[in-house]
Formats: structure tokens, C-alpha cells, sequence
């Protein structure tokens, strides 16, 4: 990487919370690079003579999280290869592992910015979800009985991270109920206010 740490700002929020639909926006605004852990580990899962494919695929099919190390390489890779120097890691870190293991891994390489949260109810979450897997989503994990597990597993694992940046003072937290464009305006205010044009 360059000499300049590239500039790391983490989003987090609860499945149907609209991630991906804000991290969009925010690549187009703010020139960001938007790298999902999630997109990253299914790519390099189908990638031909992938290192880490089978070792994915055997964390996944049992519902488990990927060790941290494969991850942060993934992430890390990604960076190098982008040539940018602003990132969103959307949906990472999900747990304590995760954070200590990017703290071990990545943190003397890049710059943290702030951790944006988007806050939203659950039973808003879970509508969304499922429009979108009514509406053909393509993702397997768009039911009721993969939502449970998923809501569960955001509650039990990764609002404790939330928590701890937030105790750090590191969390910017955006109400995700409304529109997509209503709440990409309190983004684009965080953003300016962080001094990002």
C-alpha cells in the first residue's frame, strides 16, 4: 500500500438495515472504494484455485463465521488491488474475534475513520428482507427462518462492537427507518462534517 494509510470508515447495522443501498451512495458522493466481508468471501469461495475456497465453503455451509485471518487478507488484497485510498468495510467486524483480530492485523495499516451504524427497527429490518426476497433477491438467507438466526446472531455478537466503539466515541449513528434518500441525507451530513468532500 502507499504511504498514505488508506482511510477505513466501518458500517454496521442489522440485516434489511440498508447497507449496501447507503455504501452505493456513498461510493458515488464521496469517491469511497465499498468492500463487503461477506461479497469478498463468497467471490473468493467460487474463485478457481482459491486457497481459502473449501475452507469457506465448509464455514459457511455450517452457519459459522469465517476466522478472522482469511477475512483481513481478503480485505487487505482488496484494498492493495483498488488503487483507492477511502474504504467502507460494510458488514465487519461482527464480533469480538473479528474486531481483535483486525486490531492485530490491519490496524497500524490503516486509518480508522468512524463506525457508521445504521439503526433500525427490527420489524422494519425484517419487512425489508423479505420484499426482497419475495421480489427475487437471488440470497438464500432472504426467509423468515434464516432472518431469526441472523437477527439473533446481530444482537448476541455484533451490538457488543457497537457498543465498544461507541463507549470510544467512534460510532455515528444514523436512523435507518425512513426512505433510502431521506437517510442518505443525515449520511451525507456525517460525511461533510468529517471532513470528506
Amino acid at each position: 500500500m502507499s504511504s498514505v494509510k488508506p482511510k477505513v470508515v466501518f458500517v454496521l447495522g442489522g440485516p434489511g438495515a440498508g447497507k449496501g443501498t447507503q455504501c452505493s451512495k456513498i461510493v458515488e458522493r464521496f469517491q469511497f472504494e465499498h468492500l463487503s466481508a461477506g461479497d469478498l468471501l463468497r467471490e473468493e469461495r467460487s474463485r478457481e484455485g482459491s486457497e481459502y475456497g473449501q475452507l469457506i465453503e465448509e464455514y459457511i455451509r455450517n452457519g459459522k463465521i469465517v476466522p478472522v485471518e482469511v477475512t483481513c487478507s481478503l480485505l487487505e488484497n482488496a484494498m492493495k488491488n483498488s488503487g483507492k485510498s477511502r474504504f467502507l468495510i460494510d458488514g465487519f467486524p461482527r464480533n469480538q474475534d473479528n474486531l481483535d483480530g483486525w486490531n492485530r492485523q490491519m490496524s497500524d495499516k490503516t486509518e480508522m475513520q468512524f463506525v457508521l451504524f445504521f439503526d433500525c427497527a427490527e420489524d422494519v429490518c425484517v419487512k425489508r428482507c423479505l420484499g426482497r426476497g419475495q421480489s427475487g433477491s437471488g440470497r438464500s438467507d432472504d426467509n423468515m427462518e434464516s432472518l431469526k438466526k441472523r437477527i439473533q446472531t446481530y444482537n448476541n455478537d455484533s451490538l457488543p462492537i457497537i457498543k465498544y466503539f461507541e463507549n470510544a466515541g467512534q460510532v455515528k449513528r444514523i436512523d435507518a427507518s425512513p426512505d433510502a434518500d431521506k437517510v442518505f441525507q443525515e449520511v451525507e451530513r456525517v460525511f461533510i462534517a468529517n471532513g470528506f468532500q
